[in-house]
């Protein structure tokens, strides 16, 4: 597998109209069309190949769930617009640079760019696809990039029993990482059993909350709840911290921190991939980690993380279904097809 494309689809004629999902309001996701300008120097013209959905920010986003004091926080790369809405939101973006320096024509890159069939961008802004790496798992990048920094912030040991509650696309990824620490003991938990098959996929345990076992040495919570964040605390032993990775929106969270919280020195702890963790802060940028994260997906094992496809005219019905919680499973990708004219479609 190389990370240069394959040939563009038959019938394909670059333009300089493109195509943009938007949300228009909490609930309602349209397509715009879009003028594209020629790139300039130390520019890169990138035409779309497939994109992922974040089922945790992005269906939060679509709800328009964004806390009013995140707005600007939350704010994601190229992004267009304001929350709650008309704004254009994403950022798994992966497609091949067809103008550009010569060292990027022709080469497979992510971009933490929107949803959108093609765009124009510094070439800074793109991080080429290495060898080995399939252009739809590299929609990955992103999570992996989470999940690495997240790793960071824990700073797990040999040895080390460790609870990931929540399997999503980030407790998958960062199960999957810990997994790969000699002699770590990881469990994946989660309320739902069919997650057992991909945590075996991932080479780590399975338990339902009720059976996991207690007494780790950390514990990663990625479920997003009020129940997830408890179990976590739970499951700890003395001393022990949860990093939690979930990002809740506006909706209150309650946890009962009577019991071992006091008496067994316990603490609770967020990471988020905006800021590199302060561990690797003075050696690692955010293109250094991104671009770790690339290369972590020759994986094959982050293959079980991609359990959907719908092409790009789908994803205003898409997005609805997934923050209704009508397409299961974990992560899900976008596919960019021209339509027999050879123009990017903006009709659904």
């Amino acid at each position: 597998m190389t990370s240069r494309t394959d040939a563009a689809p038959a019938g394909f004629t670059l333009t300089r109209a493109a195509c943009a999902f938007w949300v228009e309001a909490p609930g309602r996701g349209a397509l715009r069309p879009v003028g594209l300008t020629a790139p300039g120097p130390g520019e890169v013209l990138v035409r779309a190949l497939h994109s992922g959905v974040s089922r945790g920010t992005e269906t939060i986003v679509f709800r328009g769930r964004v806390p009013a004091d995140q707005r600007e926080a939350m704010r994601a790369p190229h992004q267009e617009g304001d929350f709650p809405g008309p704004v254009k939101y994403g950022y798994l973006s992966v497609g091949v640079v067809e103008q550009g320096p010569e060292d990027l024509v022709g080469r497979t890159v992510f971009c933490l760019h929107p949803h959108q069939t093609a765009y124009v961008v510094p070439a800074a802004a793109v991080t080429v696809v290495p060898d080995g790496v399939p252009a739809r798992r590299a929609v990955l990048a992103g999570t992996i990039e989470t999940a690495l920094n997240a790793l960071w912030d824990l700073g797990p040991l040999i040895g080390d029993r460790v609870a990931v509650v929540g399997a999503g696309m980030v407790g998958c990824s960062v199960a999957r990482l810990l997994a790969r620490i000699p002699a770590t003991e990881v469990t994946l938990v989660d309320v739902d059993t069919e997650r057992a098959r991909v945590a075996a996929a991932l080479g780590v345990g399975f338990a339902l909350p009720a059976d996991a076992p207690p007494g780790r040495d950390a514990v990663v919570h990625c479920s997003a709840t009020s129940e997830g964040l408890q179990v976590s605390l739970d499951l700890l032993g003395a001393e022990g911290t949860v990093l939690d990775l979930s990002w809740y929106g506006d909706r209150p969270v309650q946890v009962a921190l009577g019991g071992s919280f006091h008496s067994g020195r316990l603490g609770i702890r967020a990471s988020q991939v905006g800021t590199v963790a302060a561990a690797r802060r003075g050696t690692r940028s955010h293109a250094d980690r991104l671009a770790l994260a690339l290369g972590l997906l020759r994986d094959p094992a982050f293959d079980e993380l991609l359990t959907g496809e719908s092409g790009f005219a789908e994803l205003p019905e898409v997005m609805d279904a997934l923050a209704a919680g009508r397409f299961p499973g974990l992560c899900h990708t976008i596919r960019y097809d021209a339509d027999p004219a050879g123009e990017p479609s903006c009709t659904p």
